[in-house]
């Protein structure tokens, strides 16, 4: 295996690491959302913005070499990392919905 493709294999399995971590902390917000701990639930949105910052500095660190015009060979893998990525993003962004949503109904239901 060449070291370029060593490299991209080490970059993507990175961003699927951080994107993994941040869906599983953006779940775990809305759990703790659904049972009415709201700082745990905000305190879990937090950790997931901070791996996705990671996911996203691996990400943009290939946009850069690309636009320098640095030419690679998209392994399976990197794809797999970039749709894993944009999974978790999804889901924190629904995360962060549900906990202001149950906020608002707990509220509502004087809890």
């Amino acid at each position: 295996m060449s070291q370029v493709n060593e490299e991209l294999q080490m970059l993507s399995f990175s961003i699927i690491l951080h994107a993994g971590n941040a869906r599983s902390f953006a779940m775990e917000a809305i759990k703790l959302a659904k049972i009415n701990n709201m700082e745990e639930a905000k305190e879990k949105i937090e950790a997931a913005d901070h791996e996705f910052v990671k996911a996203h500095h691996e990400q943009t660190q290939l946009l850069q070499d690309e636009a320098s015009g640095k030419q690679t060979q998209v392994p399976i893998i990197l794809v797999h990392a970039q749709d894993h990525l944009m999974t978790a993003m999804t889901v924190k962004e629904l995360g962060i919905e549900m906990v202001e949503m149950y906020e608002k109904m707990n509220k509502l239901e004087g809890k």
